[in-house]
């Protein structure tokens, strides 16, 4: 039977546009379907203008440290509102830059979702197309738990933020991971006195406790009150302002209430039922090529209930056109590692296994860290907190690697090439690094650990047996 498109790929956020732009490179002929706006979540209300609210909010930050510092003139540190300045920014973008990604592809912008009729057809709007191969990617939603009152107050969350007309006087965060954190420092530099409140025991809970414990010391000095282990039990109403209480008798009134306490997959409309694709509430049942229980038919990105992260996403789908083009193909995304990084100040970035994991596992390791205090660089730079923390084995194998930091975002992708390639810190040892960027942090880390290996009596014997021999 012959089919209207080689692909139809429904959703176009990162995981959409991957399969779209490389399928139509590829010569495939491919219709994507978007409900809202094209680059998804990440582009439009999510990683993209939360970096340009950081942005402004660190220039302020900073000229308002110098100004205190007597290093620059009164007044020059008033802002602006920030938000229609990030819109534009961001249409500039989609409209002269992302777009052209699609010149090979038929675009089907409607305003309802697509759904299946049958496992190859599908309707958008009053339109039906039928395709070789499925794609869904239609990603997530904001989570908003069911606390008692929450319908009665406004909410905030990543995807209204941004449309925000002023800077709120107050607000509170329910959440202590990336977004709750981002926000939080980024709003109250901008002039916003913020709370955090969260059931875990420390911020950025997927990563390592050492650095979400020197995170909220950092928050707490730029005047962000932080409540972690908290339940709460309910939400209140007051005038223009919101109340929010917890289990241990704590009352928090703000202006704005942000959710910020995880993601739901987005699934509704879809009827995937008719199409034979399993789900549950986790997500798309996929398997290592990301092909449902149909298999023409695969779930990349966030709605396979996989690692919920934008980069993770476009590396998915990645893999799976690869793996839908050739029948022969064995890309399978386990093989892979995937960093990731909060971007408050200073950054947290992890990759590999976290402490928790190798110690659950029973995986003998040894820890290995310098800190950014020690370091002239940083010290010189102004930015003489955080560290860099690497498990190894007694070999010098990496397992995970927590940096928190100046410019971790970009060297833990160094780590994670070490870690996928499987190479060891004696070749890390051996490998110049500019100086004095922060990345030579990592260089010390491969010093440090040969240095503890020197202290070994059957080393130093040895070297000196060579020496006196040479």
């Amino acid at each position: 039977m012959k089919y209207d498109y080689d692909i139809i790929c429904i959703g176009l956020g990162p995981a959409g546009m991957a399969v779209s732009a490389m399928g139509a490179e590829m010569g495939l002929n491919i219709c994507a379907v978007e409900k809202d706006k094209i680059g998804g979540e990440c582009m439009n209300v999510g990683c993209i203008p939360s970096k340009a609210l950081l942005r402004i909010s660190k220039l302020k930050y900073s000229a308002e440290k110098l100004e205190t510092e007597g290093l620059l003139e009164e007044g020059l540190t008033k802002v602006k509102t920030p938000f229609s300045n990030i819109a534009e920014s961001l249409k500039y973008v989609l409209d002269k830059k992302t777009m052209k990604m699609f010149d090979k592809v038929t675009l089907l912008n409607s305003d309802e979702s697509a759904s299946f009729i049958d496992p190859h057809t599908v309707k958008v709007g009053d339109k039906t197309i039928t395709g070789t191969k499925i794609f869904i990617a239609t990603g997530t939603q904001p989570m908003i738990p069911p606390i008692p009152g929450i319908s009665d107050v406004e909410i905030l969350d990543n995807t209204n933020i941004f449309n925000l007309s002023k800077i709120p006087e107050s607000m509170t965060i329910v959440g202590g991971g990336a977004i709750g954190c981002e926000m939080a420092q980024a709003f109250s530099r901008l002039g916003t006195k913020c709370t955090i409140v969260q059931m875990d025991d420390f911020l950025v809970p997927v990563g390592d406790r050492e650095a979400g414990e020197l995170l909220e010391e950092i928050l707490k000095k730029e005047n962000v009150d932080v409540y972690n282990s908290r339940k709460i039990t309910k939400i209140e109403k007051d005038g223009d302002y919101s109340v929010l209480h917890t289990d241990d008798g704590l009352s928090i009134k703000s202006e704005k209430l942000l959710m910020a306490a995880g993601r739901r997959i987005a699934l509704e409309g879809l009827d995937l039922e008719k199409a034979g694709v399993k789900y549950s509430r986790r997500g798309i049942e996929v398997d290592s090529k990301f092909r449902t229980s149909k298999k023409h038919i695969y779930a990349v990105g966030d709605c396979n209930g996989g690692i919920m992260l934008s980069h993770a996403a476009m590396h998915e789908g990645m893999i799976a056109i690869m793996n839908a083009v050739s029948p022969y193909s064995s890309f399978k995304f386990n093989n892979y590692v995937v960093p990731w990084t909060v971007f408050t100040e200073p950054q947290i970035s992890y990759v590999g296994m976290r402490e928790s994991e190798l110690i659950k596992k029973g995986i003998k390791y040894e820890t290995h860290s310098v800190k950014y205090g020690d370091y002239g660089a940083a010290i010189a730079e102004f930015v003489g907190e955080g560290f860099v923390k690497v498990f190894t084995n007694s070999r010098g194998k990496v397992f995970g690697v927590s940096i928190i930091g100046e410019g971790s975002g970009e060297m833990i992708n160094e780590w994670a090439l070490i870690i996928q390639k499987k190479i060891k810190l004696s070749s890390v040892l051996f490998l110049a690094h500019s100086f004095p960027t922060m990345g030579f942090l990592s260089k010390r880390i491969a010093e440090v650990w040969v240095m503890k290996k020197m202290k070994s009596s059957f080393i130093q014997n040895l070297c000196k047996f060579s020496f006196r021999r040479g």
